[in-house]
């Protein structure tokens, strides 16, 4: 029941300072197996007055999706990405399971000030409190999405053409013999993490914005597009 699953699992319920009342946090995990895990991750970021999308790898077993939803029942600012993905490692499927959390949770009724994207296998080092803190000390209006210019030496991830293929039940993507166009509106391209903490703001412009629509467009068949299409937008002026 969820009123066990709250008691034994100690389940913050009501926000611990002020500041953090006053500050909400978006979050989008994707996840796919371990649930243990995902409790637990969820357990350590848990607020009430954050929001939560979580995304379920639609190819994860049945009883697995199942479980997650009877946890996230529990709770009124959790809910499963309402479009989900067959995620494959690498590809772009992964970039697009994070764009359609973004949808949902900016349509949603929280007032949310920025969105952190996590994996099921992640866990945080520091308190919500403390993680707001170092958000306004330091970025208060900005994005974290670290980058630099696409070195040489993963160049090919963007140059050429990959399609994703199935050896023994396992998808992958790998690159074809077809040379890709230049990025959209002259792009410079930029390469950097996955992972970010970004504005409502930003988020609006990049779900929006015709360049941030195009270049997504253009990264379909790129190797690992989340670790450019973040910091791209991000270095594009204004």
């Amino acid at each position: 029941s969820c009123s066990t699953v709250l008691k034994n699992l100690h389940f913050i319920t009501r926000p611990l300072s002020e500041e953090e009342g006053n500050f909400s946090l978006a979050y989008i995990i994707t996840i796919h197996k371990e649930l243990e895990m995902f409790v637990r991750l969820l357990r350590a970021i848990y607020m009430p007055q954050n929001i939560y999308c979580i995304h379920i790898d639609e190819k994860s077993p049945r009883d697995y999706k199942t479980a997650v939803q009877n946890i996230v029942n529990c709770f009124e600012n959790i809910f499963i990405s309402s479009k989900r993905e067959h995620v494959v490692y690498a590809g772009f499927s992964r970039l697009q399971a994070d764009i359609n959390c973004m949808r949902d949770l900016v349509n949603s009724k929280v007032q949310w000030n920025y969105v952190i994207n996590l994996c099921g296998q992640d866990y945080p080092l520091k308190t919500n409190q403390e993680i707001i803190q170092y958000i306004k000390s330091k970025w208060n209006g900005k994005n974290i999405t670290p980058g630099i210019v696409q070195p040489l030496h993963v160049k090919h991830r963007t140059e050429v053409s990959y399609r994703e293929y199935v050896h023994s039940g396992v998808p992958y993507v790998y690159p074809a013999k077809v040379r890709k166009a230049q990025p959209p509106h002259n792009l410079t391209i930029y390469f950097g993490s996955a992972y970010y903490i970004l504005t409502k703001d930003f988020v609006h412009f990049a779900l929006s914005d015709a360049r941030a629509k195009a270049l997504l467009e253009w990264s379909r068949d790129t190797y690992s597009p989340d670790e450019h299409y973040w910091v791209t937008l991000n270095r594009l002026p204004g």
